[in-house]
Protein backbone atom coordinates (compact mmCIF):
# COMPACT_ATOMS: atom_id res chain seq x y z
CA UNK A 1 0.00 0.00 0.00
CA UNK A 2 1.74 3.16 -0.89
CA UNK A 3 1.33 6.03 1.90
CA UNK A 4 -1.82 7.52 1.76
CA UNK A 5 -3.74 5.71 -1.05
CA UNK A 6 -5.01 1.59 -0.64
CA UNK A 7 -29.23 12.87 -0.31
CA UNK A 8 -30.25 15.76 1.83
CA UNK A 9 -28.95 16.91 5.49
CA UNK A 10 -30.53 14.31 7.86
CA UNK A 11 -30.13 17.09 10.37
CA UNK A 12 -32.59 19.49 8.66
CA UNK A 13 -32.37 23.14 8.34
CA UNK A 14 -34.56 23.76 11.93
CA UNK A 15 -34.34 20.10 14.00
CA UNK A 16 -33.15 20.99 17.69
CA UNK A 17 -31.24 17.76 17.46
CA UNK A 18 -29.07 17.55 14.30
CA UNK A 19 -26.19 17.24 16.77
CA UNK A 20 -26.67 14.09 17.65
CA UNK A 21 -25.87 11.97 14.88
CA UNK A 22 -23.73 14.52 12.74
CA UNK A 23 -20.32 13.90 11.59
CA UNK A 24 -18.21 16.85 12.31
CA UNK A 25 -15.03 17.96 10.25
CA UNK A 26 -12.30 20.36 12.52
CA UNK A 27 -11.07 23.07 10.43
CA UNK A 28 -7.61 24.38 11.82
CA UNK A 29 -8.39 27.59 9.49
CA UNK A 30 -4.41 28.75 9.13
CA UNK A 31 -3.96 25.31 7.69
CA UNK A 32 -6.71 24.70 5.61
CA UNK A 33 -6.47 26.81 1.98
CA UNK A 34 -4.89 30.41 1.34
CA UNK A 35 -7.14 32.59 -0.47
CA UNK A 36 -4.70 36.01 -0.41
CA UNK A 37 -0.53 34.25 -0.61
CA UNK A 38 0.23 35.20 2.52
CA UNK A 39 1.01 31.54 3.28
CA UNK A 40 -1.94 31.36 6.05
CA UNK A 41 -5.26 29.98 5.42
CA UNK A 42 -8.28 32.16 5.87
CA UNK A 43 -12.33 32.43 5.67
CA UNK A 44 -12.24 32.99 1.83
CA UNK A 45 -9.93 30.36 1.67
CA UNK A 46 -12.30 27.90 3.68
CA UNK A 47 -15.30 29.22 1.05
CA UNK A 48 -13.28 28.07 -1.44
CA UNK A 49 -13.38 24.46 -0.50
CA UNK A 50 -17.17 23.87 0.27
CA UNK A 51 -17.42 21.86 -2.61
CA UNK A 52 -15.25 19.71 -0.81
CA UNK A 53 -16.96 19.58 2.15
CA UNK A 54 -19.79 18.85 0.25
CA UNK A 55 -18.45 15.85 -1.68
CA UNK A 56 -16.83 14.90 1.81
CA UNK A 57 -20.35 14.72 2.95
CA UNK A 58 -20.00 16.30 6.53
CA UNK A 59 -23.12 17.64 8.30
CA UNK A 60 -21.06 20.35 9.89
CA UNK A 61 -17.28 21.99 10.65
CA UNK A 62 -16.05 23.27 13.84
CA UNK A 63 -13.87 26.41 13.11
CA UNK A 64 -10.50 26.71 15.21
CA UNK A 65 -10.51 30.83 16.47
CA UNK A 66 -10.42 33.33 13.71
CA UNK A 67 -10.60 36.20 16.33
CA UNK A 68 -7.70 39.11 16.87
CA UNK A 69 -4.78 37.42 18.10
CA UNK A 70 -0.76 37.84 18.79
CA UNK A 71 -1.15 33.90 18.01
CA UNK A 72 1.22 33.12 20.87
CA UNK A 73 -0.97 29.95 21.34
CA UNK A 74 -2.48 29.26 17.96
CA UNK A 75 -5.24 31.94 18.23
CA UNK A 76 -6.21 30.38 21.70
CA UNK A 77 -4.99 34.04 22.93
CA UNK A 78 -7.89 36.58 22.02
CA UNK A 79 -7.97 39.96 21.73
CA UNK A 80 -11.46 40.19 21.29
CA UNK A 81 -14.20 38.01 21.37
CA UNK A 82 -16.14 39.61 18.85
CA UNK A 83 -13.87 40.57 16.21
CA UNK A 84 -12.35 38.87 13.00
CA UNK A 85 -8.73 38.65 12.53
CA UNK A 86 -7.64 40.92 9.48
CA UNK A 87 -5.24 37.69 8.44
CA UNK A 88 -8.57 35.44 8.08
CA UNK A 89 -10.56 38.21 6.55
CA UNK A 90 -13.38 40.35 8.15
CA UNK A 91 -17.41 40.04 9.11
CA UNK A 92 -18.21 40.34 5.44
CA UNK A 93 -15.95 37.05 4.74
CA UNK A 94 -17.52 35.48 7.55
CA UNK A 95 -21.30 36.43 6.49
CA UNK A 96 -20.38 35.06 3.13
CA UNK A 97 -18.89 31.67 4.35
CA UNK A 98 -21.92 31.34 6.68
CA UNK A 99 -24.53 31.72 4.25
CA UNK A 100 -22.23 29.63 1.39
CA UNK A 101 -21.92 26.76 4.39
CA UNK A 102 -25.94 26.89 5.51
CA UNK A 103 -26.67 27.01 1.78
CA UNK A 104 -24.79 23.87 1.22
CA UNK A 105 -26.43 22.07 4.26
CA UNK A 106 -23.50 22.84 6.24
CA UNK A 107 -23.45 23.53 10.00
CA UNK A 108 -21.12 25.87 11.22
CA UNK A 109 -19.42 25.81 14.70
CA UNK A 110 -17.36 28.12 16.19
CA UNK A 111 -14.54 27.80 19.15
CA UNK A 112 -14.97 30.00 21.99
CA UNK A 113 -12.17 30.69 24.32
CA UNK A 114 -13.46 31.33 28.31
CA UNK A 115 -10.94 30.31 30.66
CA UNK A 116 -8.71 33.25 29.18
CA UNK A 117 -8.29 35.86 27.13
CA UNK A 118 -4.69 37.76 25.49
CA UNK A 119 -2.45 40.32 26.86
CA UNK A 120 -3.45 42.75 24.38
CA UNK A 121 -7.37 42.19 25.41
CA UNK A 122 -8.65 45.93 26.22
CA UNK A 123 -9.52 44.23 29.64
CA UNK A 124 -5.86 43.17 30.58
CA UNK A 125 -4.39 46.20 29.44
CA UNK A 126 -6.81 48.30 31.69
CA UNK A 127 -5.85 45.48 34.55
CA UNK A 128 -2.47 46.46 33.98
CA UNK A 129 -3.24 50.46 34.48
CA UNK A 130 -5.26 49.71 37.45
CA UNK A 131 -3.72 49.39 41.02
CA UNK A 132 -4.26 46.09 43.27
CA UNK A 133 -7.93 45.57 43.99
CA UNK A 134 -9.34 47.50 41.45
CA UNK A 135 -12.50 46.02 39.54
CA UNK A 136 -10.22 46.28 36.39
CA UNK A 137 -7.96 43.53 38.02
CA UNK A 138 -10.96 41.59 39.86
CA UNK A 139 -11.70 40.45 36.12
CA UNK A 140 -8.77 38.44 36.30
CA UNK A 141 -6.61 36.36 38.86
CA UNK A 142 -3.70 39.16 40.65
CA UNK A 143 -2.31 37.69 43.98
CA UNK A 144 0.44 39.05 46.00
CA UNK A 145 3.71 37.40 45.77
CA UNK A 146 5.51 35.64 48.43
CA UNK A 147 8.21 37.58 50.68
CA UNK A 148 8.82 40.58 51.42
CA UNK A 149 9.01 41.97 48.42
CA UNK A 150 7.01 39.80 46.49
CA UNK A 151 9.46 38.56 44.61
CA UNK A 152 8.47 34.81 44.56
CA UNK A 153 5.28 33.51 42.92
CA UNK A 154 2.23 33.33 44.77
CA UNK A 155 2.48 28.96 44.77
CA UNK A 156 4.46 26.91 42.60
CA UNK A 157 1.62 26.15 40.43
CA UNK A 158 2.89 24.92 36.72
CA UNK A 159 1.06 25.68 33.32
CA UNK A 160 -0.16 23.40 31.30
CA UNK A 161 2.25 24.11 28.03
CA UNK A 162 5.60 24.17 30.34
CA UNK A 163 7.30 26.67 33.07
CA UNK A 164 5.16 28.58 35.86
CA UNK A 165 1.72 29.23 35.67
CA UNK A 166 2.23 33.03 37.19
CA UNK A 167 3.88 36.21 35.88
CA UNK A 168 5.05 39.11 37.59
CA UNK A 169 3.88 42.63 36.84
CA UNK A 170 5.61 45.96 36.88
CA UNK A 171 3.89 47.00 40.55
CA UNK A 172 4.86 43.42 42.16
CA UNK A 173 1.56 41.51 41.76
CA UNK A 174 1.39 38.48 40.19
CA UNK A 175 -1.18 36.90 37.78
CA UNK A 176 -2.55 33.65 36.92
CA UNK A 177 -2.06 31.78 33.48
CA UNK A 178 -2.36 27.99 33.31
CA UNK A 179 -1.16 28.44 29.86
CA UNK A 180 1.22 30.71 28.76
CA UNK A 181 1.73 34.17 29.98
CA UNK A 182 0.26 35.72 26.92
CA UNK A 183 -2.95 33.80 28.26
CA UNK A 184 -4.00 35.74 31.46
CA UNK A 185 -7.26 33.49 33.15
CA UNK A 186 -10.08 35.18 33.56
CA UNK A 187 -11.59 35.36 36.63
CA UNK A 188 -15.23 33.56 36.58
CA UNK A 189 -16.05 34.90 39.91
CA UNK A 190 -16.52 38.31 38.23
CA UNK A 191 -20.21 39.40 37.26
CA UNK A 192 -19.05 41.42 34.28
CA UNK A 193 -16.91 38.37 33.21
CA UNK A 194 -20.52 36.64 33.03
CA UNK A 195 -22.23 38.68 31.67
CA UNK A 196 -19.82 39.73 28.55
CA UNK A 197 -19.88 36.00 27.47
CA UNK A 198 -23.44 35.75 27.35
CA UNK A 199 -22.90 38.78 24.98
CA UNK A 200 -20.42 36.84 23.15
CA UNK A 201 -22.59 33.99 22.89
CA UNK A 202 -25.39 35.83 21.63
CA UNK A 203 -23.66 37.98 18.82
CA UNK A 204 -22.02 34.68 17.14
CA UNK A 205 -25.56 33.03 17.27
CA UNK A 206 -26.92 36.22 16.12
CA UNK A 207 -24.84 36.00 12.75
CA UNK A 208 -25.85 32.47 12.29
CA UNK A 209 -23.35 30.43 13.82
CA UNK A 210 -25.32 27.20 15.09
CA UNK A 211 -22.68 26.20 17.96
CA UNK A 212 -19.73 26.54 20.06
CA UNK A 213 -16.36 24.57 20.83
CA UNK A 214 -16.07 25.21 24.64
CA UNK A 215 -12.26 25.61 25.13
CA UNK A 216 -11.09 24.58 28.41
CA UNK A 217 -14.81 24.24 29.96
CA UNK A 218 -13.50 22.16 33.04
CA UNK A 219 -11.58 25.54 34.08
CA UNK A 220 -13.53 28.49 34.47
CA UNK A 221 -14.68 27.96 37.62
CA UNK A 222 -11.78 28.27 40.92
CA UNK A 223 -11.17 29.08 44.50
CA UNK A 224 -8.26 30.38 44.42
CA UNK A 225 -8.01 32.21 48.17
CA UNK A 226 -4.83 33.15 50.40
CA UNK A 227 -2.73 31.23 51.62
CA UNK A 228 -2.12 28.51 48.10
CA UNK A 229 -1.77 25.03 48.63
CA UNK A 230 1.21 23.22 46.60
CA UNK A 231 0.67 21.89 43.41
CA UNK A 232 1.07 18.53 44.91
CA UNK A 233 -1.43 19.25 47.55
CA UNK A 234 -4.27 20.25 45.01
CA UNK A 235 -4.00 17.57 42.46
CA UNK A 236 -4.47 15.17 45.46
CA UNK A 237 -8.25 16.72 46.09
CA UNK A 238 -10.99 14.88 45.66
CA UNK A 239 -13.56 15.11 42.31
CA UNK A 240 -14.54 18.59 42.39
CA UNK A 241 -12.86 20.08 44.61
CA UNK A 242 -9.74 20.80 42.61
CA UNK A 243 -9.05 24.59 43.18
CA UNK A 244 -9.08 25.53 39.27
CA UNK A 245 -10.14 22.21 37.16
CA UNK A 246 -13.10 20.79 37.20
CA UNK A 247 -14.80 21.95 39.84
CA UNK A 248 -18.63 21.35 40.45
CA UNK A 249 -19.80 24.59 40.24
CA UNK A 250 -18.56 25.38 36.87
CA UNK A 251 -22.14 23.91 35.77
CA UNK A 252 -24.04 26.87 37.09
CA UNK A 253 -21.69 28.59 34.40
CA UNK A 254 -23.57 26.31 31.64
CA UNK A 255 -26.49 26.62 33.12
CA UNK A 256 -26.66 30.14 32.12
CA UNK A 257 -25.47 29.62 28.45
CA UNK A 258 -27.85 27.27 27.92
CA UNK A 259 -30.89 29.31 28.68
CA UNK A 260 -29.48 31.76 25.82
CA UNK A 261 -28.62 28.86 23.54
CA UNK A 262 -32.66 27.96 24.29
CA UNK A 263 -33.54 31.14 22.85
CA UNK A 264 -32.84 30.32 19.27
CA UNK A 265 -34.72 28.21 17.06
CA UNK A 266 -33.01 25.34 16.43
CA UNK A 267 -31.02 25.99 19.88
CA UNK A 268 -27.51 26.91 19.55
CA UNK A 269 -25.69 23.87 20.84
CA UNK A 270 -22.26 23.38 22.14
CA UNK A 271 -19.72 20.75 23.05
CA UNK A 272 -17.79 20.63 26.20
CA UNK A 273 -13.47 19.92 25.67
CA UNK A 274 -13.01 18.54 29.27
CA UNK A 275 -10.21 16.41 30.06
CA UNK A 276 -12.07 15.14 32.99
CA UNK A 277 -12.45 10.90 34.02
CA UNK A 278 -14.67 9.90 31.98
CA UNK A 279 -17.41 9.52 34.96
CA UNK A 280 -17.08 12.94 35.13
CA UNK A 281 -17.92 14.12 31.37
CA UNK A 282 -22.07 13.79 32.05
CA UNK A 283 -22.36 16.35 33.77
CA UNK A 284 -20.89 18.84 30.80
CA UNK A 285 -23.20 16.97 28.19
CA UNK A 286 -25.99 17.41 30.86
CA UNK A 287 -29.20 19.20 28.67
CA UNK A 288 -29.20 22.15 30.91
CA UNK A 289 -25.71 22.69 30.60
CA UNK A 290 -23.66 22.47 27.44
CA UNK A 291 -25.32 19.12 25.95
CA UNK A 292 -22.30 17.54 24.75
CA UNK A 293 -18.92 16.72 25.37
CA UNK A 294 -15.79 14.92 24.15
CA UNK A 295 -14.66 12.05 24.67
CA UNK A 296 -10.96 11.69 24.33
CA UNK A 297 -9.73 8.16 25.64
CA UNK A 298 -9.88 7.08 21.88
CA UNK A 299 -7.19 9.53 21.35
CA UNK A 300 -5.34 7.90 24.44
CA UNK A 301 -5.76 4.53 23.60
CA UNK A 302 -3.29 1.90 22.13
CA UNK A 303 -4.30 0.52 18.89
CA UNK A 304 -5.99 -2.64 21.10
CA UNK A 305 -9.45 -4.24 21.30
CA UNK A 306 -9.49 -4.18 25.10
CA UNK A 307 -8.85 -0.55 25.29
CA UNK A 308 -11.06 0.27 22.14
CA UNK A 309 -14.27 -1.61 23.94
CA UNK A 310 -13.67 -0.04 27.43
CA UNK A 311 -13.54 3.32 25.61
CA UNK A 312 -16.34 3.23 23.38
CA UNK A 313 -18.71 1.56 26.76
CA UNK A 314 -17.91 4.36 29.01
CA UNK A 315 -18.56 6.87 26.45
CA UNK A 316 -22.14 5.26 25.64
CA UNK A 317 -22.83 4.80 29.42
CA UNK A 318 -22.11 8.49 30.20
CA UNK A 319 -24.14 9.93 27.12
CA UNK A 320 -27.00 8.03 28.29
CA UNK A 321 -26.83 9.44 31.84
CA UNK A 322 -27.74 12.23 30.98
CA UNK A 323 -29.62 11.86 27.29
CA UNK A 324 -27.17 13.39 25.58
CA UNK A 325 -25.08 12.08 22.11
CA UNK A 326 -21.47 10.34 22.49
CA UNK A 327 -18.67 11.59 20.51
CA UNK A 328 -15.66 10.04 18.58
CA UNK A 329 -12.35 11.23 18.43
CA UNK A 330 -9.57 10.23 16.62
CA UNK A 331 -7.50 13.35 15.90
CA UNK A 332 -7.79 17.00 16.22
CA UNK A 333 -4.85 19.89 16.35
CA UNK A 334 -3.43 19.07 19.45
CA UNK A 335 -2.66 14.96 19.43
CA UNK A 336 -0.23 13.34 17.25
CA UNK A 337 -2.04 11.99 13.93
CA UNK A 338 -3.77 8.45 14.31
CA UNK A 339 -2.13 7.53 11.06
CA UNK A 340 1.43 7.90 13.12
CA UNK A 341 0.25 6.85 16.59
CA UNK A 342 -1.29 3.21 15.56
CA UNK A 343 2.21 2.95 13.42
CA UNK A 344 4.83 3.03 16.15
CA UNK A 345 5.03 0.41 18.49
CA UNK A 346 3.00 -0.34 21.05
CA UNK A 347 3.08 2.10 23.96
CA UNK A 348 4.68 4.65 21.98
CA UNK A 349 1.64 7.27 22.04
CA UNK A 350 -0.76 5.36 23.75
CA UNK A 351 -2.52 5.79 26.90
CA UNK A 352 -0.12 8.04 29.38
CA UNK A 353 2.09 9.03 26.18
CA UNK A 354 2.59 11.91 23.91
CA UNK A 355 5.51 11.06 21.59
CA UNK A 356 7.61 13.28 23.08
CA UNK A 357 10.79 11.27 22.80
CA UNK A 358 9.95 10.39 18.82
CA UNK A 359 9.07 13.89 17.82
CA UNK A 360 12.25 14.68 19.74
CA UNK A 361 14.43 12.58 17.39
CA UNK A 362 13.17 14.49 14.46
CA UNK A 363 10.50 11.27 13.69
CA UNK A 364 13.17 8.57 13.44
CA UNK A 365 13.60 6.89 16.59
CA UNK A 366 11.45 4.35 16.85
CA UNK A 367 11.16 3.98 13.56
CA UNK A 368 7.38 4.68 11.77
CA UNK A 369 5.38 2.26 9.60
CA UNK A 370 4.09 4.17 7.70
CA UNK A 371 1.84 1.17 6.02
CA UNK A 372 1.17 -0.41 9.26
CA UNK A 373 -0.12 3.28 10.10
CA UNK A 374 -2.01 3.59 7.64
CA UNK A 375 -4.19 0.53 7.42
CA UNK A 376 -4.85 1.07 11.12
CA UNK A 377 -6.15 4.78 10.73
CA UNK A 378 -7.92 3.43 7.66
CA UNK A 379 -9.92 0.63 10.09
CA UNK A 380 -10.26 2.70 12.85
CA UNK A 381 -12.21 5.70 11.16
CA UNK A 382 -14.16 3.36 9.20
CA UNK A 383 -14.97 1.92 13.01
CA UNK A 384 -16.27 5.29 14.39
CA UNK A 385 -18.20 6.03 11.59
CA UNK A 386 -20.21 2.85 12.42
CA UNK A 387 -20.70 4.00 15.87
CA UNK A 388 -23.53 6.06 17.31
CA UNK A 389 -23.11 9.36 17.83
CA UNK A 390 -21.11 12.08 16.69
CA UNK A 391 -17.45 11.16 14.90
CA UNK A 392 -15.70 14.66 15.13
CA UNK A 393 -13.03 14.44 12.33
CA UNK A 394 -9.62 16.23 11.98
CA UNK A 395 -8.48 17.95 8.88
CA UNK A 396 -6.23 15.83 6.90
CA UNK A 397 -7.43 12.33 8.71
CA UNK A 398 -9.20 11.76 5.32
CA UNK A 399 -6.40 12.15 3.27
CA UNK A 400 -4.22 9.85 5.75
CA UNK A 401 -1.81 12.74 6.59
CA UNK A 402 0.64 11.30 8.89
CA UNK A 403 2.32 14.16 11.23
CA UNK A 404 5.31 15.80 10.22
CA UNK A 405 7.42 14.61 12.81
CA UNK A 406 11.06 16.32 11.14
CA UNK A 407 10.03 20.21 11.48
CA UNK A 408 13.33 22.32 12.21
CA UNK A 409 13.42 24.13 15.39
CA UNK A 410 13.20 27.48 13.15
CA UNK A 411 9.98 27.16 11.54
CA UNK A 412 8.16 25.83 15.35
CA UNK A 413 5.15 27.92 16.25
CA UNK A 414 3.29 25.67 19.24
CA UNK A 415 4.59 27.77 22.54
CA UNK A 416 4.91 24.20 23.80
CA UNK A 417 8.86 23.98 22.45
CA UNK A 418 9.89 27.70 23.93
CA UNK A 419 8.68 26.91 27.78
CA UNK A 420 9.51 23.54 27.34
CA UNK A 421 13.09 25.00 27.19
CA UNK A 422 13.52 23.70 23.43
CA UNK A 423 13.25 19.95 24.42
CA UNK A 424 9.04 19.36 23.44
CA UNK A 425 8.65 19.87 19.53
CA UNK A 426 4.68 20.40 20.51
CA UNK A 427 1.85 20.13 18.22
CA UNK A 428 2.97 21.98 15.06
CA UNK A 429 3.49 18.56 13.25
CA UNK A 430 -0.37 17.78 12.80
CA UNK A 431 -1.06 21.74 12.29
CA UNK A 432 1.08 21.60 8.80
CA UNK A 433 -1.14 22.73 6.19
CA UNK A 434 -3.05 20.59 3.60
CA UNK A 435 -2.14 19.32 0.24
CA UNK A 436 -4.56 20.03 -2.16
CA UNK A 437 -2.34 19.30 -5.44
CA UNK A 438 0.17 17.38 -6.23
CA UNK A 439 2.97 20.74 -7.09
CA UNK A 440 4.65 22.93 -5.09
CA UNK A 441 5.22 25.44 -3.55
CA UNK A 442 2.58 24.61 -1.14
CA UNK A 443 0.39 21.32 -2.99
CA UNK A 444 -2.24 24.21 -3.69
CA UNK A 445 -2.79 25.34 -0.11
CA UNK A 446 -1.71 28.74 -1.56
CA UNK A 447 0.40 30.26 -4.36
CA UNK A 448 3.71 30.50 -1.82
CA UNK A 449 5.13 28.35 0.81
CA UNK A 450 2.77 27.91 3.37
CA UNK A 451 4.09 29.43 6.72
CA UNK A 452 4.62 25.67 7.90
CA UNK A 453 6.88 23.76 5.45
CA UNK A 454 5.21 21.02 3.65
CA UNK A 455 7.31 17.32 2.79
CA UNK A 456 7.42 15.83 -0.47
CA UNK A 457 5.63 13.06 0.18
CA UNK A 458 2.75 15.34 0.66
CA UNK A 459 2.58 15.33 -2.97
CA UNK A 460 0.97 11.83 -3.23
CA UNK A 461 -1.29 12.60 -0.34
CA UNK A 462 -2.83 15.19 -2.19
CA UNK A 463 -6.38 15.72 -2.70
CA UNK A 464 -5.92 15.96 -6.56
CA UNK A 465 -3.52 12.37 -6.28
CA UNK A 466 -6.51 10.87 -4.35
CA UNK A 467 -9.45 12.15 -6.20
CA UNK A 468 -9.79 9.69 -8.86
CA UNK A 469 -8.22 6.64 -7.05
CA UNK A 470 -11.56 4.48 -5.53
CA UNK A 471 -9.52 2.90 -3.60
CA UNK A 472 -7.97 6.06 -1.48
CA UNK A 473 -8.01 7.15 2.04
CA UNK A 474 -10.30 10.29 0.69
CA UNK A 475 -12.87 8.11 -0.98
CA UNK A 476 -13.21 5.52 1.50
CA UNK A 477 -14.04 8.52 3.88
CA UNK A 478 -16.41 9.75 1.05
CA UNK A 479 -18.48 6.36 0.39
CA UNK A 480 -18.43 5.61 4.29
CA UNK A 481 -20.01 9.39 5.52
CA UNK A 482 -22.48 8.92 2.26
CA UNK A 483 -23.33 4.97 3.73
CA UNK A 484 -23.85 6.21 7.19
CA UNK A 485 -26.17 8.56 5.98
CA UNK A 486 -28.53 6.02 4.47
CA UNK A 487 -27.92 3.69 7.38
CA UNK A 488 -28.01 5.73 10.95
CA UNK A 489 -30.98 5.70 12.68
CA UNK A 490 -32.22 5.61 16.23
CA UNK A 491 -30.94 3.40 18.69
CA UNK A 492 -27.49 2.05 20.08
CA UNK A 493 -25.88 -0.76 19.28
CA UNK A 494 -25.60 -4.68 20.27
CA UNK A 495 -22.24 -6.41 21.07
CA UNK A 496 -21.44 -9.58 19.65
CA UNK A 497 -19.25 -12.09 21.60
CA UNK A 498 -16.26 -12.87 18.95
CA UNK A 499 -13.57 -15.97 19.43
CA UNK A 500 -10.59 -13.99 18.17
CA UNK A 501 -9.29 -10.21 18.55
CA UNK A 502 -11.65 -8.70 16.49
CA UNK A 503 -14.54 -6.42 17.75
CA UNK A 504 -17.86 -6.71 16.27
CA UNK A 505 -21.40 -4.67 16.65
CA UNK A 506 -25.08 -4.53 15.05
CA UNK A 507 -26.77 -1.38 14.95
CA UNK A 508 -30.20 -1.23 14.48
CA UNK A 509 -31.62 -2.73 10.86
CA UNK A 510 -29.20 -5.02 10.87
CA UNK A 511 -26.41 -2.97 9.81
CA UNK A 512 -22.63 -5.29 11.28
CA UNK A 513 -19.29 -3.24 11.98
CA UNK A 514 -16.54 -6.01 12.29
CA UNK A 515 -12.62 -4.56 13.01
CA UNK A 516 -9.72 -7.06 13.29
CA UNK A 517 -7.48 -6.24 15.91
CA UNK A 518 -5.67 -9.64 15.95
CA UNK A 519 -3.53 -11.19 13.52
CA UNK A 520 -5.68 -14.32 12.40
CA UNK A 521 -8.23 -14.16 9.70
CA UNK A 522 -11.50 -13.51 10.85
CA UNK A 523 -14.65 -15.08 9.39
CA UNK A 524 -17.74 -12.73 9.10
CA UNK A 525 -21.26 -12.57 9.52
CA UNK A 526 -23.53 -13.23 6.11
CA UNK A 527 -24.72 -10.74 4.43
CA UNK A 528 -23.37 -8.10 1.76
CA UNK A 529 -20.20 -6.48 2.52
CA UNK A 530 -20.90 -3.04 1.78
CA UNK A 531 -17.43 -1.53 2.56
CA UNK A 532 -13.75 -2.16 3.71
CA UNK A 533 -11.03 -0.72 5.20
CA UNK A 534 -8.52 -2.60 3.27
CA UNK A 535 -8.90 -5.77 0.74
CA UNK A 536 -10.90 -8.77 2.17
CA UNK A 537 -8.75 -12.59 2.30
CA UNK A 538 -11.77 -14.67 -0.07
CA UNK A 539 -14.53 -13.69 2.75
CA UNK A 540 -12.22 -13.20 5.80
CA UNK A 541 -11.25 -10.08 7.42
CA UNK A 542 -7.49 -9.60 7.74
CA UNK A 543 -5.49 -7.96 10.79
CA UNK A 544 -6.23 -4.18 10.77
CA UNK A 545 -9.33 -3.94 8.93
CA UNK A 546 -12.87 -3.40 9.35
CA UNK A 547 -15.78 -4.13 7.07
CA UNK A 548 -19.38 -3.13 7.09
CA UNK A 549 -22.17 -5.95 6.13
CA UNK A 550 -25.62 -5.61 5.87
CA UNK A 551 -28.46 -7.17 4.34
CA UNK A 552 -29.17 -6.36 0.83
CA UNK A 553 -32.68 -4.22 1.37
CA UNK A 554 -30.78 -2.10 3.96
CA UNK A 555 -28.90 -0.30 1.01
Amino acid sequence: MSHCSSPTNPAGTRDPDWWRHAVVYQVYLRSFADSNSDGIGDLLGLHSRITYLQKLGIDAIWISPFYPSAFADGGYDVDDYRDVDSTFGGFREFALLISSLHAAEIKVLCDIVPNHTSVRHSWFREALRSPPGSPARDRYIFRDGIGEDNSLAPSDWSSKLGGPAWTRVSDGQWYLHLFTPAQPDLNWQNLEVRKDFLKTIRFWSDLGVDGFRVDVAHGLAKDIASPLPSMAEINNLPPGSHLFWDRDEVQEIYTEWRQVFNQYDPPRMAIAEAEVPVSRLSRYASPTGLGQAFCFDLLRSNWDKDEFLAAIDENLAQAELVNSSPTWVISNHDSVRHATRYGLPQGTLGAGQDGKAWLRSNGMEPPLDTDLGLRRARAAALFILALPGSPYLYQGEELGLHEVGDLPAHVLQDPIFERSGRTIKGRDGCRVPLPWTRTRPSFGFSTVEAYLPQPDWFSRCSVEAQDADPTSTLNMYRRAIALRRKLEGPGDLHWVASRHRELHFIRPGGWHCVVNFGPNLVPLPGGEVIITSGPLVGSRLPADTTAWIVQPERV
